[in-house]
């Protein structure tokens, strides 16, 4: 829908830098809350599978940045140390992710997503064995790239043909790939203005 995307009332500095205008999103889902801890701890534990022993940068460059509690005015020290791996805090949301850290989550839950609905479907095998560049990646797989466990290809629709294929988009099976909402997506879900509009317009 279209909304009044900026500040539209007055700060107390008069600071006018976020000036209103309308916005207009197109249909979006969104997460209802932050990725947890415990979500982006069992990401490290994938990559340090998969590419720990060859390639270890990978992971290092993974990791959140715990220095981020670090404040002159604070004492949030604890939480340097027990934050991102203490159980207490596995539900907490992730802190001290880089915008290129958020990218490459959304880009490996896309693949992890698409690779257990192509499990359950029966059309790949699990494989625990995945390492290094031998891993379900969904682009590879819709380019007939990915020579992992494949169960059973797709049949093919068309009647006059008896070969098989690899699932495309169109067949409902795979998710669109995740990723960070646009400005104007986050502001519109952070008004929760779903339910408040009638033809497309807030009331």
């Amino acid at each position: 829908g279209t909304f009044t995307m900026g500040a539209t009332e007055e700060s107390p500095f008069y600071e006018w830098d976020n000036q209103p205008r309308k916005a207009t999103v197109s249909s979006f889902y969104i997460d209802q809350t932050e990725v947890s801890n415990l979500a982006y701890r069992e990401y490290i534990f994938w990559l340090q599978r998969g590419y720990g022993e060859d390639y270890p940068a990978v992971v290092q460059n993974a990791l959140p940045d715990t220095l981020v509690w670090r404040d002159r005015l604070a004492y949030n020290e604890p939480l340097v140390q027990t934050y991102f791996r203490h159980p207490s805090y596995q539900y907490y949301p992730g802190v001290g992710v880089s915008w290129v850290q958020a990218i490459d989550y959304a880009s490996w839950r896309s693949d992890r997503v698409n690779e257990n609905l192509l499990i359950e479907a029966g059309i790949l095998d699990f494989d625990p064995d995945q390492r290094n560049e031998n891993n379900f990646n969904t682009d590879a797989y819709l380019a007939g790239q990915y020579e992992g466990l494949v169960n059973r290809p797709m049949r093919n629709l068309n009647p006059n043909s008896t070969g098989e294929r690899n699932v495309s988009i169109k067949d409902g099976i795979l998710v669109p790939k995740y990723r960070l909402p646009t400005e104007a997506e986050w502001e519109y879900a952070a008004y929760a203005l779903i339910g408040n509009t009638i033809y497309e317009r807030v009331v």
